[in-house]
């Protein structure tokens, strides 16, 4: 079974590492519909089989061109602050307290499941457009700061990792990190 489980967190964070890379587009799409609603065109028409903004320019660039070119385009509005790659170093080494602070029980599970959850927050708001979801991670702090009072199964060590982890995750989450130069037009308010 733990063969098994490694194989299914493997595809599971090759899927996950996709979702910052769309969620650009997904942002875009839902601001054409809402515009497209406001200009009275029809909803789901307009989903199904798209439309054209008034004035609108094609862009004929070739984002195939080369492999750098391809890059620089796929990574439009992505970056990884430092913070965000603590988080995510804090969620994997909490999917390993069992190895190294022998949590077991309530405790091994509760830390596995919050540094999967950790890591996946921590991914997804590497797109500037979801920035806002790291503070999701403060809640996951506070719960590793109470987890090692309320849950059987952790020694001292563990349980102090646990509170020192919850305080690091806390303060990691508020930082925002360097923007780049991308906009969103007005979803550029929400990039907090």
């Amino acid at each position: 079974i733990g063969t098994w489980r490694t194989l299914a967190l493997i595809a599971a964070l090759a899927m996950l590492v996709m979702f910052p890379f769309a969620l650009d587009e997904v942002s875009a799409m839902g601001q054409f519909l809402l515009w497209a609603r406001r200009q009275g065109k029809p909803l789901i028409r307009t989903f199904f089989q798209d439309d054209a903004v008034e004035a609108g320019a094609v862009d004929a660039s070739d984002a195939m061109a080369s492999p750098s070119t391809f890059w620089a385009d796929a990574k439009k509005g992505l970056t990884l602050p430092w913070t965000l790659t603590a988080s995510i170093v804090i969620g994997v080494l909490l999917m390993l307290t069992r190895i190294l602070f022998g949590t077991e029980g309530g405790m091994a599970n509760s830390d596995h499941v919050v540094g999967a959850l950790v890591i996946t927050v921590a991914i997804i708001a590497t797109a500037e457009v979801a920035r806002a979801l790291r503070l999701i991670n403060v809640a996951f702090g506070a719960w590793l700061v109470a987890a090692p009072f309320l849950l059987d199964g952790v020694g001292h060590l563990g349980a102090v990792a646990s509170v020192v982890a919850g305080i690091a995750l806390v303060g990691l989450s508020f930082p925002r990190g360097k923007r780049s130069a991308e906009h969103y037009a007005s979803w550029d308010k929400y990039v907090i």
